[in-house]
């Protein structure tokens, strides 16, 4: 008996080694009677197609960095020269892309609570009046680029002439610098017309009080002080009418101001006094957010940038200094009602004009 079972326990264990199918076989008649037949089980785990989809663009997106890194290497040792304008350009393309969505987030809040440009804070209106200036001045490289081959021109005349066509994110450190330098310069030639302007307005003014204190800012201007604000605050009933109001404003008068204002001179006389209300009122608004804001909340960049914007060529200007004259301007702005905006409009240059460290 025993021997017996020992002998169909070994052909059992041959007929499954030598028939390997008989072990199937076996199972589907099992199945037949009625239990379930279970198929070998894999080792290997299988991933979902979302997981697969996700570590297939985890691969890709590593694979592109790495092969950026050796281009990036790869230029920066062969063609360093071009490395530099090729990181400038990306950069710039990467800050400009970041104003455009921040623009477009200020106009969506703007449009979903029914806000008014002079409602934001100090920052974002900055943020727009700069954003539509750059793109202001990228439209003319987008007009240029319309022909077929023409993006090898505009290249071309961008690398020739970036202060003229392309903005400050794709400047270099240097050029910055420099190129500010220069709008300045071009802004300093325009300070003698101005100031010929108020010396031919002087006879104009009835009021005696008037056209002695004007007199008296004149020569001080031209003696090389710098001007009190309780001096040019004097002077506001001149600017809000007859001969210096924005509505009485010669064509040669306006073309000065537009270049002390970074502003073309090259337009009819009906523009440049649109032009220049509008400008002048947006930096209006202006002061009234950052006297809200305080100027100490600026960092030394913002506080830079806004005395700029105003006249004074802060580049070779200490901070110190650039916070005490943006305290006088406003002090001046928030006096200001919107009929006498032509005087924060010569206030570009009588507050510039001879201010410490500006002087050359």
């Amino acid at each position: 008996m025993a021997l017996s079972r020992v002998f169909w326990a070994r052909a059992a264990l041959w007929d499954s080694a030598v028939i390997p199918g008989l072990l199937v076989t076996r199972r589907l008649q099992l199945g037949r009677s009625g239990l379930a037949w279970v198929g070998p089980r894999s080792s290997k785990l299988h991933l979902s197609p979302k997981a697969d989809q996700k570590s297939w663009i985890s691969y890709v997106v590593t694979k592109t960095k790495m092969i950026n890194e050796k281009y990036h290497r790869f230029l920066d040792r062969h063609f360093p020269r071009f490395y530099i304008l090729y990181t400038i350009f990306m950069k710039g393309l990467q800050m400009l892309w970041a104003d455009a969505k921040k623009a477009r987030r200020i106009k969506t809040n703007m449009l979903k609570h029914n806000i008014k440009f002079h409602q934001l804070s100090y920052r974002e209106m900055e943020h727009l009046r700069q954003f539509r200036r750059d793109v202001a001045k990228c439209l003319f490289l987008g007009i240029i680029s319309i022909p077929p081959f023409a993006n090898y021109l505009v290249f071309l005349l961008m690398y020739l002439f970036p202060r003229q066509l392309l903005i400050r994110h794709f400047w270099t450190s240097k050029q910055q610098i420099d190129f500010l330098d220069i709008y300045h310069a071009l802004r300093k030639q325009s300070h003698p017309e101005i100031l010929s302007s108020l010396e031919r307005a002087i006879p104009l003014i009835s009021d005696a009080g008037l056209r002695w204190h004007l007199t008296e800012l004149y020569a001080k201007l031209q003696h090389g002080t710098h001007p009190a604000i309780s001096d040019i605050l004097a002077l506001r009933e001149c600017f809000s009418n007859h001969p210096l109001g924005m509505n009485q404003l010669q064509a040669l008068q306006m073309k000065s101001l537009s270049r002390a204002m970074l502003l073309t001179p090259h337009l009819p006389s009906f523009l440049l006094r649109h032009r220049l209300k509008t400008h002048t009122t947006v930096i209006h608004q202006l002061d009234k957010a950052l006297a809200r804001l305080g100027i100490g909340q600026l960092t030394a960049q913002e506080v830079k940038s806004a005395c700029y914007l105003r006249g004074l060529n802060s580049t070779h200007v200490a901070e110190d200094r650039c916070r005490t004259w943006l305290g006088e301007w406003l002090q001046l702005s928030c006096s200001l009602k919107e009929a006498e905006l032509s005087l924060l409009l010569h206030n570009v240059v009588l507050l510039s004009i001879n201010y410490i460290g500006t002087r050359r």
